[in-house]
């Protein structure tokens, strides 16, 4: 079985889609206005930062990964993200093995990250779809099992309705900060700045950093 580790970066919306934005965003805050005449409006600024969260108009700018124990690499999809994206695929395809049973598929990978089941997987399936470039294969996203997906999160809480950071969970466990000089919240301001490359670092630090997590989690 090959062992895929990764970790994404995202942006929020391109300015092409910002007109479907604010017609949705104001369609739904007139909706919410004729319940609760009260309630204050939601900064449309605000709301456009907060699509870096959603798959369906937010943006992957880079994609780190690493195959077993080999060193990480960095697909940087800044101005062509379903180049990016195919590439991503081929490298899973490259890796995988055809599935002997149609029904109950296997094709011999494990995709390993933190918060990669709600997040990183998630959100490369669904830039895929609006991107139009097929994935490999159907990942099965079923909750409660560690294998094909391998979410360090999840198993650190047990699948409680809790969560923790990559950053806490490094350190508890002795493992230094991937945090260095730039955490997920300022990935949009470094962007801005054209600092790209040190989002991309960042995003494979987290990749080393989930890996070193994985093997105390897994006593390997």
């Amino acid at each position: 079985m090959r062992k895929m580790f990764l970790d994404i970066e995202t942006l929020p919306a391109h300015e092409d889609k910002h007109e479907i934005l604010r017609f949705l965003y104001d369609k739904k805050k007139a909706k919410k206005n004729k319940k609760d005449e009260c309630e204050n409006e939601t900064d449309f600024e605000q709301h456009l930062l907060g699509t870096s969260f959603d798959g369906a108009y937010g943006r992957i700018l880079c994609i780190a990964y690493a195959i077993d124990d080999q060193s990480v690499e960095v697909l940087n999809g800044d101005g062509d993200e379903a180049g990016m994206l195919r590439k991503f695929w081929e490298i899973v395809d490259s890796i995988s093995t055809p599935s002997r049973n149609p029904q109950w598929p296997d094709y011999g990978v494990q995709f390993i990250g933190h918060n990669v089941m709600d997040f990183d997987l998630r959100f490369i399936y669904q830039r895929s779809i609006v991107n139009k470039v097929k994935p490999a294969y159907e990942l099965n996203f079923a909750r409660y099992r560690n294998y094909p997906i391998y979410d360090t999160m999840k198993e650190w809480v047990k699948w409680a309705n809790a969560n923790v950071g990559l950053e806490s969970l490094a350190l508890a466990l002795g493992i230094p900060t991937p945090k260095d000089g730039i955490d997920g919240s300022q990935v949009y301001d470094f962007w801005k700045e054209g600092k790209t490359q040190e989002i991309c670092e960042y995003c494979k630090r987290d990749v080393d950093c989930t890996r070193e997590v994985y093997r105390r989690m897994t006593f390997n």
